[in-house]
C-alpha cells in the first residue's frame, strides 16, 4: 500500500488539506494508520509483545488506539481521530472514514470474533460507539453519538442510542453524513394522524 495512495486519501477525504507537508506532519490519523501496519507485520509474524509496544506507543502520540490484530482494508482514513479505540478482532473494508472519539468495540471475554466488520465505504460519524461482532454493509452511514449494537445493512443510514434508521440508496458522497433522515419526527407526525383519527372516531359515535 503506498504511502502516496494515503496521501492521496487525506486530500479526498479532508477538504482542510491544503499541502503535502501538511497532511504528513500535521494529520495524527495518518500517523496511527502507518504505525499499526507496522505493528500489524510484528503481530502476524508472532511478535505479540513488540506489537502491543508499537500500538501503545502510537495510542501516546496520536490518542488513536489500534490493536494490532485488527484488519483494516486500504484508503482507510481517521480524520482528527482523538479518542479512537478498534479492538483486536474488528474488520474493516476499503474507503472508510471514521471520525473523533468512535469505539468499535468487544462484548465478549471469550477469544473469538468479538468486535465489528465494516464493509467497504462505511462511514461513522464523530462519537459512534459500535459494539460486538457486527456486520455494517458496504457504504451504510453511522451518525454521530450513536451506539450501534445489531447488524446494518448496505446503503443504510442508522443514528440514536441505541441506533435505528432505515434504507437511504446510494449516491451522494462520504462527507454527506450529515444528511440524516429525521425518523423520529415523522415518527411523531403518524402517532398525532392516529390520535387525531381516533377522537374523530369517538367523537362520531
Amino acid at each position: 500500500m503506498p504511502i502516496s495512495e494515503d496521501i492521496r486519501t487525506v486530500f479526498e477525504k479532508d477538504p482542510a488539506a491544503r499541502g503535502t507537508i501538511e497532511v504528513l506532519t500535521c494529520y495524527p490519523g495518518l500517523h496511527a494508520v502507518w504505525i499499526y501496519r507496522l505493528a500489524n507485520r510484528l503481530w502476524r509474524a508472532g511478535l505479540l509483545l513488540p506489537a502491543r509496544l508499537l500500538s501503545h506507543f502510537a495510542r501516546f502520540l496520536t490518542g488513536i488506539e489500534i490493536h494490532p490484530g485488527a484488519t483494516i482494508g486500504r484508503r482507510f482514513f481517521i480524520d482528527h481521530g482523538m479518542g479512537v479505540v478498534i479492538g483486536e478482532t474488528t474488520e474493516i473494508g476499503d474507503d472508510v472514514l471514521i471520525y473523533q472519539g468512535v469505539v468499535l468495540g468487544g462484548t465478549s471475554l471469550q477469544h473469538k470474533k468479538r468486535h465489528p466488520t465494516l464493509g467497504n465505504g462505511v462511514v461513522v460519524g464523530a462519537g459512534a460507539t459500535v459494539l460486538g461482532a457486527i456486520k455494517i454493509g458496504d457504504r451504510s452511514r453511522i451518525g454521530a453519538g450513536s451506539v450501534v449494537l445489531q447488524d446494518v445493512p448496505a446503503d443504510t443510514t442508522v443514528f440514536g442510542v441505541p441506533a435505528h434508521g432505515g434504507r437511504s440508496g446510494k449516491g451522494g458522497t462520504q462527507l454527506d453524513h450529515n444528511k440524516l433522515p429525521d425518523y423520529c419526527s415523522e415518527e411523531m407526525r403518524r402517532v398525532r394522524a392516529e390520535i387525531e383519527m381516533l377522537k374523530k372516531e369517538l367523537s362520531e359515535k
